[in-house]
């Protein structure tokens, strides 16, 4: 299965690592001005390549090929007629006034899967506007319920809009897979960063349209569920997530408060969630009478889901991600023995595609060039020299 990724940053990129990793051969094709923008969003940068790049980009081949020109644009088709899907973000038209756009490429390849990327999707009213994360994370309502209570709307850490939309289109790009297997016809994929990041607000989104309020934050609180936060304890911070009433009955049996739990206003969550603040000011000054440590342990051993509040290092190096082989290593041309967070896919019958470092730019060019166009070196070299490739 084959992938000509013409996507670039971070919603197309994940969603063809997705499909490599699934073992898809996946040629990137990037301009050769600098290639992909994640190269260079740093630092940190190693062997000259940005961490950012890094992260999406494992087991893919890149072709540096200047799309601007009738002689680049022809390589690209040529490529395409050669592939099973075809991966792009480009905004709405750009990839049009090149002859690249979908219908342009379906008629030379019909049976291709064709997944288109942006910020809003084709039809709609404002298709045009550039989509990126941190804009649709505003506009689709996840900044409106992040951040401390009477603080200010706050982005997640991450780039999560982005990284929901890679996830949906590989899983749609899978669903057309199967659908062609039968029909043997391919179809274009219309993927949206805020369709995506709407469907992502799950039971908050839910929660309005059955009710008409307007979901609003909580800190490191639930909306439905109390207690399942964030607590200070007399030496860090432990996470407790409650679950159900048992649960919470032990809960108090560690405060050996069984009365808190047989208070009528604190037996039932949803009482509890009614009581919130008057629940919390009760079990604050408790759970800052111990350690961290002494909550973990006793907690679990209760049977009560908690966690500590864990920096990045300390989660990429704890003992349950080495034991699920979450960071591998993997030999890079110009960085040497380069770490890499790991695909989460664990198929017992057909595992991932074993890692390879993500490529330079241009650096699986001629390969590519030779063995999938058949072209000679004298053909290669003349594409080089009037900037078709790089």
């Amino acid at each position: 299965m084959r992938v000509l990724d013409l996507s670039r940053v971070l919603a197309g990129p994940w969603c063809t690592m997705t499909l490599a990793d699934l073992g898809a051969e996946v040629i990137k094709v990037e301009n050769p001005a600098g290639g992909d923008d994640t190269r260079h969003w740093g630092p940190p940068y190693v062997g000259g390549e940005a961490a950012y790049f890094l992260c999406a980009n494992r087991n893919k081949k890149s072709i540096a090929i200047d799309m601007s020109k009738p002689q680049g644009q022809d390589l690209i088709r040529r490529l395409a007629a050669q592939s099973d899907i075809l991966v792009e973000n480009y905004k709405l038209g750009g990839l049009e006034k090149f002859g690249l756009d979908y219908d342009s490429i379906a008629r030379i390849n019909p049976a291709i899967i064709y997944c288109s990327i942006s910020g809003y999707g084709r039809s709609s009213p404002i298709g045009g506007r550039a989509g990126y994360d941190y804009v649709i994370q505003a506009e689709g309502g996840l900044m409106a319920v992040t951040g401390e209570v009477d603080g200010e709307p706050m982005k997640a850490g991450v780039a999560v809009a982005d990284l929901f939309t890679g996830m949906a289109a590989a899983q749609a790009v899978l669903g057309a897979i199967v659908a062609r297997s039968r029909d043997g016809v391919g179809q274009h994929i219309d993927m949206a960063l805020f369709d995506c990041q709407l469907a992502m607000m799950a039971n908050v989104g839910s929660a309005f349209l059955t009710s008409g309020n307007e979901p609003r934050r909580y800190g490191n609180g639930h909306p439905a569920v109390v207690p399942y936060q964030v607590f200070d304890s007399s030496d860090g911070r432990v996470v407790i997530a409650v679950g159900n009433d048992r649960q919470f009955a032990g809960l108090c049996q560690l405060f050996d408060r069984a009365d808190i739990a047989e208070d009528e206003r604190f037996a039932r969550n949803s009482a509890r969630v009614a009581n919130r603040e008057a629940l919390l000011a009760i079990m604050k000054p408790l759970i800052s009478g111990h350690p961290t440590g002494w909550w973990l342990e006793n907690l679990r051993a209760a049977g009560i889901p908690c966690g500590e509040v864990r920096a990045v290092g300390a989660a990429l190096t704890s003992p349950e991600a080495l034991a699920r082989d979450m960071v591998v290593k993997v030999e890079h041309p110009t960085a040497g023995t380069v770490p890499l967070v790991a695909s989460p896919l664990k198929l017992s019958g057909t595992p991932v595609a074993t890692p390879v470092a993500p490529p330079l730019l241009g650096e699986q060019g001629e390969m590519v060039l030779r063995d999938i166009l058949s072209m000679d070196g004298d053909a290669i070299s003349a594409l080089r020299s009037a900037g078709i490739v790089g």
